[in-house]
């Protein structure tokens, strides 16, 4: 009988890792869930407040003219009361009319407000600026070029009525055409897989990170975000589950976006988020300790931890591991023959990835290549995202990723 090498040993370890990380903690999790219903303690179902509480609507934009009118009037046609809602778009620095048109439309909108200012100053600059005036309990932040559902200020609102809940994101959607790009399928594919494992997170305890498109919070809980920070929406989310209170998820309410126009635009997009999930660990480090904050560590460490710091780094070292175990293997062998099937399989999921790069952007619809594509795409961009945060220099104000049309 042959024991495992070290190599051998060493390669199950990191192919554990990585399965853990995509495919196992979804499954754990939805095991964890099913006891807990199991316990009569089951799906966390959202009551109507009593009463309607006041909302503030508030929409960061540098430069969206060309969303505006559309993204006001889809404001206005929430079907939460209209009495209740207050609009606040803050479109510091923007130089192409957005400020103008807002004064113009306030004639109309006697709920609206606009802050401006000729310099830009960045969105998180924009959203702690905004912040002290807010005079109503909860403080709804939503992209300018997304759109949601009529019902969605409703939905999230009422999530609310549970005096526990901190904060309430919405669902990114992605919006693609049949003949769309490798890279925007993907994206779509990603964002699937993502909403399914939020709702499990939150019916467990509370989900790790808001969707920057559509979240909203309890204004008391607010607290200003470090100027350079990147992703705002993970680390005002996070903090306020580090509080003590769950982030709540609400998948009945929706911001539509249309995927990246490119994949140039895309990684750019998404190396941006790698840096920012490091620049945020960092700053998170408290809740990697499981004894103070027992289901929220876990839930994080194995959500984002290992998602950003340890799986895309795995993914190079588990080939190199099995050319080397296949190399010292005796030729022929049983255990020479595993090992050569195990390293073909690891080249041909490369190797599909790689012919889903060079269809990319080609309108093919040879869908077999979106998934290996996509993951080792997105595991590309935590390895430049790295770099760039270890290159320092980071900034809360960056140039958008052009959406398609």
């Amino acid at each position: 009988m042959s024991y495992p090498t070290s190599s051998e040993l060493l390669f199950l370890l990191l192919a554990g890792l990585i399965a853990y990380t995509y495919v196992g903690y979804g499954f754990i999790i939805y095991g964890l869930v099913k006891l807990r219903r199991l316990a009569g303690r089951g799906n966390r179902v959202s009551t109507p407040l009593a009463h309607p509480a006041d909302v503030t609507l508030i929409v960061p934009a540098y430069n969206e003219i060309d969303y505006l009118p559309a993204k006001l009037q889809n404001c206005l046609a929430q079907d939460y009361p209209a009495q209740h809602v207050q609009l606040l778009f803050v479109v510091e620095g923007s130089t192409d009319g957005s400020a103008e048109y807002l004064e113009h439309m306030k004639a109309q909108v006697p709920n609206l407000t606009v802050v401006s200012g000729s310099r830009r100053l960045g969105k998180i600059e924009a959203m702690n600026n905004a912040m002290p005036l807010v005079q109503t309990p909860i403080a709804l932040f939503t992209d300018a070029n997304t759109l949601l559902n009529p019902e969605a200020v409703s939905r999230i609102m009422h999530r609310f009525a549970d005096v526990n809940v901190g904060a309430v994101t919405g669902e990114k959607r992605i919006s693609t055409e049949t003949t769309e790009a490798a890279s925007g399928s993907g994206e779509g594919l990603y964002w699937r897989y993502e909403s399914f494992l939020k709702r499990l997170d939150a019916e467990l305890h509370t989900i790790v990170g808001a969707a920057g498109e559509l979240f909203a919070i309890r204004t008391v809980l607010y607290e200003p975000v470090e100027a350079d920070t990147l992703l705002d929406d993970f680390m005002i989310s996070l903090r306020i589950a580090g509080r003590g209170y769950r982030v709540d998820y609400a998948p009945d309410a929706y911001a539509m976006e249309r995927p990246s126009h490119s994949i140039r635009e895309e990684k750019k997009r998404k190396v941006r988020i790698a840096a920012g999930g490091f620049q945020s660990m960092g700053r998170l480090l408290p809740l990697l300790n499981p004894f103070r904050y027992g289901w929220l560590s876990f839930q994080y460490i194995s959500h984002r931890v290992l998602r950003w710091a340890v799986a895309p780094f795995c993914l190079p070292l588990l080939v190199l591991l099995n050319l080397l175990i296949v190399l010292q293997a005796p030729a022929g062998s049983s255990q020479w023959l595993f090992w050569s099937v195990m390293l073909l399989g690891q080249v041909l999921f490369y190797s599909m990835a790689g012919v889903g790069y060079y269809l990319e952007n080609r309108q093919t619809r040879w869908k077999a290549t979106f998934v290996p594509y996509y993951f080792v795409f997105m595991n590309w961009c935590v390895m430049l995202g790295l770099v760039r945060f270890w290159n320092g220099g980071l900034s809360g104000i960056w140039e958008k990723a052009a959406r398609a049309a």
